[in-house]
C-alpha cells in the first residue's frame, strides 16, 4: 500500500514544543525530538503546567516540583536542555487570552520556525474523549503563534522587550487522529522509550500500555512507519501558519 502521509518538512533550525503537562510530549513526539537534536537542531520545552494534578495518590504539592524534575530529565535523553514551565494549573486551562498571552510571549522569546504539540481534537479516535488541557492548549497555540506575529497584540510584551515574532511557519501536533505528516524516527525509537521511562514516578501510578513505554509506544511507530513507507515514524497534523 502506498504511504498516505508526507514527510514533515525538517528545513529548519529551531523548533519550540509546547504541551499541557510532563509526559505529553513522550507519548510519541519524543522520539522525533531525538532525531533532530542528533542533527544539530535546537529544540526547546514549554509545559503549561507542572501536572501537579496528574497523580491521584499524591498531593499536588508534591507532585508539581516531582513531575518537573521528570520532565528534565525526560528531555535530556533526547537532547532538550531548554525547559520552561508557565505556571497554569493542571486541569483548569481555558483556550483564553491569559493562555493566549502566555504562549505568544513564549513564542516570542524563543522565536522558532517551527511549533509541536500534541493532539488538540476531541478525541483521540474510537470513543476517547481527549483531556480539556490537550483540547485548549492546542487550539490556543494556534490563536497565539498569529498573536506573536502581530505587532499590535498584546503590545505589553513590546513594552517588555518581547517583540512581535512572525517566523513560524507550521504547528505540527502529535497523535493526531487527523495526521497529515510524519517523521522518519527509525533508529530513534529507543531514545523516545527512554525519555517515556524518566517518568518514572507517574508510570508507576498507571496500568495497561500506557504505563510501559515499549509497549505504547512501539505499535503506533511501526503502523505510522507503514503509513509513511519506513519502520518507524511519529505521525502529525499540521497547520500551516
Amino acid at each position: 500500500m502506498a504511504a498516505d502521509l508526507s514527510h514533515l518538512p525538517e528545513d529548519w533550525e529551531r523548533a519550540l514544543a509546547v504541551v499541557a503537562h510532563p509526559d505529553d510530549l513522550e507519548y510519541g513526539v519524543a522520539a522525533a525530538v531525538a532525531r533532530w537534536t542528533a542533527a544539530g537542531k535546537d529544540v526547546r520545552y514549554a509545559l503549561v503546567t507542572s501536572g501537579e494534578a496528574g497523580i491521584a495518590t499524591m498531593p499536588p504539592a508534591e507532585t508539581g516540583p516531582l513531575r518537573e524534575a521528570e520532565q528534565r530529565a525526560s528531555a535530556a535523553v533526547v537532547g532538550v536542555t531548554h525547559v520552561e514551565f508557565l505556571g497554569f494549573a493542571d486541569g483548569y486551562l481555558m483556550a483564553d487570552l491569559d493562555l493566549r498571552r502566555s504562549l505568544a510571549a513564549c513564542i516570542r522569546r524563543n522565536r522558532p520556525e517551527a511549533v509541536l504539540s500534541i493532539n488538540y481534537r476531541d478525541s483521540f479516535g474510537g470513543g476517547s474523549w481527549n483531556h480539556v488541557d490537550h483540547r485548549n492548549v492546542g487550539r490556543a497555540l494556534i490563536d497565539a503563534v498569529r498573536d506573536a506575529a502581530n505587532p499590535w497584540m498584546f503590545p505589553e510584551l513590546a513594552a517588555d522587550g518581547l517583540e512581535a515574532w512572525g517566523g513560524v511557519r507550521f504547528i505540527a501536533f502529535g497523535g493526531s487522529p487527523e495526521a497529515t505528516h510524519a517523521v522518519d524516527v527509525t533508529g530513534h525509537l529507543e531514545a523516545g522509550f527512554a525519555s517515556l521511562g524518566a517518568h518514572a514516578v507517574y508510570l508507576a501510578s498507571l496500568s495497561g500500555p500506557m504505563a510501559d513505554p515499549e509497549a505504547f509506544l512501539r505499535p503506533n511507530a511501526e503502523a505510522d512507519g507503514q503509513r509513511l513507507g519506513v519502520q518507524h515514524a511519529v505521525s502529525f497534523e499540521v497547520v500551516f501558519a
